[in-house]
């Protein structure tokens, strides 16, 4: 019965919650691996050198050209998306799961303005409702102790870099949108750790930690989950609209807080309960209006 209802979910639905996944187990991963004291830039390495060869062997295996046709623009989707990157790595690394999964899942709202201007993609008033509402739940869980006294306010470097990973994400989401057009999925995902693998190793420098046999396997992982929810993500956002998509994606949220309460024993405070609620219903607002627009065509 789970089968049937699963291939009545339209495809693109099924890549964006497989994306979901991926990223859900990459953060926790990314985490993980932190407490054994290795570096942000060395995960971001690790990750990165999984996924170029991954990547390159799922282009090789179509027999297309590994460099893509609008090369400048795949350039910029790789450096954009390096940058947000190592911003939400940051966030994942110095905050509580949850709070830096939410605080980077405000992209939707800058998804949602960019495609307007940039794809040509309407705002509805639905979405206007998922902004105000996503907002207001920002607000919720980046402030300070207001419901709980046993919750200090969250470090403003990290929420600051975790907001901008998620305007970073926004960016890249949009331009593979423009890519999809006329590019490969696996050339697209193939463009972003080519060029975050090197910088990563740049920036690491000298402070290299050698992990041991346990951590080197996590860190192979996070590569694998990485490319999984990339795939999903690539593959889900050919098929339906960006604002559709990042909406759809927002079920990361129920993974991220199940595995920080399993994995860490991360319980999250009711500012971020009620932040991340606010955040999921203009999810879910902006999703009925999306169907109730189709509906009408």
């Amino acid at each position: 019965m789970i089968v049937s209802i699963f291939h009545k979910v339209p495809i693109g639905i099924r890549y964006v919650l497989m994306s979901a996944a991926g990223f859900a187990l990459m953060a926790t991963l990314v985490k993980w691996v932190s407490t054994y004291g290795i570096p942000v830039f060395e995960i971001v390495a690790a990750r990165c050198l999984v996924s170029v060869v991954m990547s390159y062997v799922a282009v090789k295996r179509k027999g297309i050209s590994i460099l893509g046709n609008n090369r400048k623009l795949l350039f910029a989707r790789g450096a954009i998306g390096t940058l947000a990157l190592m911003c939400v790595y940051y966030a994942l690394t110095t905050l509580p799961l949850a709070e830096a999964t939410l605080l980077q899942y405000v992209h939707p709202v800058f998804t949602a303005l960019l495609a307007l201007f940039f794809l040509g993609e309407k705002i509805t008033k639905y979405m206007v409702i998922c902004i105000a509402l996503s907002l207001s739940g920002l607000l919720f869980i980046a402030g300070a102790d207001v419901f709980s006294i046993a919750h200090a306010s969250l470090p403003l470097l990290s929420v600051v870099l975790a907001l901008m990973g998620a305007l970073g994400s926004a960016i890249a989401y949009v331009i593979v949108r423009r890519l999809s057009k006329t590019e490969d999925s696996s050339v697209i995902i193939f463009y972003f750790p080519m060029i975050a693998f090197p910088l990563s190793v740049l920036l690491l420098g000298d402070n290299f930690v050698m992990p041991t046999f346990d951590v080197f396997i996590l860190l192979i992982f996070i590569g694998v989950f990485t490319q999984i929810g990339q795939l999903g993500m690539t593959m889900g956002m050919k098929t339906l609209a960006a604002g559709v998509a990042s909406a759809y994606s927002y079920i990361q949220l129920v993974f991220t807080v199940a595995l920080g309460w399993l994995v860490f024993s991360e319980i999250p405070v009711i500012t971020t309960w009620i932040g991340g609620a606010l955040i999921v219903c203009g999810a879910l607002v902006n999703v009925y209006g999306e169907m109730n627009r189709k509906k009408v065509r």
